[in-house]
């Protein structure tokens, strides 16, 4: 799979809410208050991780959370995979 151009990765932020550039990654933060409340998150981000056979690199204090999305197999940058993963994960978190 292809790396992104960085005008396309930047077109794909305006639709991904809590998600931002960090060199050749896409990287979720948020701030879920309670453990309880970013763990039940994680499990469901591990469940669409496992259906498209892509996992982000996860990160989790308390109930802060940051994911870490790139294609090992693009040489570590962003590819349209990593934008769709961050499209599913920002439908659960939006219910």
């Amino acid at each position: 799979m292809a790396p992104l151009t960085e005008r396309d990765i930047q077109e794909a932020l305006r639709d991904l809410s809590d998600w931002e550039v960090a060199g050749d990654r896409l990287v979720f933060t948020h701030d879920f208050g309670t453990f309880r409340a970013a763990m039940a998150f994680l499990v469901r981000v591990g469940f669409e991780a496992e259906a498209m056979n892509h996992h982000p690199e996860i990160h989790n204090v308390y109930g802060r959370v940051r994911l870490e999305l790139t294609t090992h197999d693009a040489g570590n940058r962003v590819t349209q995979l990593d934008v769709d993963l961050a499209r599913r994960l920002v439908a659960v978190l939006e219910g």
